[in-house]
């Protein structure tokens, strides 16, 4: 494994377009550690596009504060309303392009995704995906900030998928091939 020269640093959003959550990780040679969350209020705004335009400002803050290597972002779930899903997308899309004008790489992931590589169980409540980025992170965490520890989260699941062995393996885990690409891994 290359050790880090500089820290990473992981901006990881939650969109929503009354309340979107951000969460910002650093990277180290010890693992990863926390810098940064919190939420955008937006429900006082009327206007759907005026939101659109906040969420745009206050991502581009963000990324103009921390200047991370990434910005992981949670994918927008298919629900029952039609409505909900649209107005997610473009909370997401505002989010996206405020990363993709700076040039920050973008990574996407599916709700249950960051669930099971946070708590191992794609099912898990936003209660228990706090209670694990608290022990992982080894902070206290307001329950107010549900929204904020979900993108937490979403950080936290971009960093294990790209320190994984076996990602983008399919699935498949071909470990003669990990250890043929890592011979420096073996203990003897």
């Amino acid at each position: 494994m290359i050790p880090l020269t500089k820290d990473r640093i992981i901006l990881g959003i939650d969109p929503g377009t009354n309340i979107l959550g951000f969460g910002v990780i650093g990277i180290n040679s010890k693992g990863p550690y926390y810098k940064d969350m919190g939420v955008f209020d937006l429900r006082k705004i009327k206007d759907p596009f005026e939101k659109l335009a906040n969420i745009f400002a206050g991502v581009s803050e963000l990324l103009e504060l921390h200047q991370p290597d990434c910005l992981a972002v949670e994918s927008p779930f298919y629900g029952k309303n039609a409505q909900v899903i649209l107005k997610l997308g473009r909370a997401q899309g505002a989010a996206l392009t405020a990363a993709v004008m700076r040039g920050v790489p973008v990574a996407e992931y599916a709700p249950r995704k960051a669930k099971i590589a946070i708590c191992g169980n794609g099912a898990a409540s936003k209660e228990q995906v706090a209670m694990m980025i608290q022990k992982t992170l080894k902070i206290d965490l307001d329950p107010k900030y549900l929204d904020a520890t979900d993108a937490l989260a979403i950080a936290l699941c971009h960093h294990y998928q790209m320190t994984n062995p076996l990602a983008g393996t399919g699935g498949k885990t071909d470990w003669k091939r990990f250890l043929a690409e890592n011979p420096d891994r073996i203990k003897k």
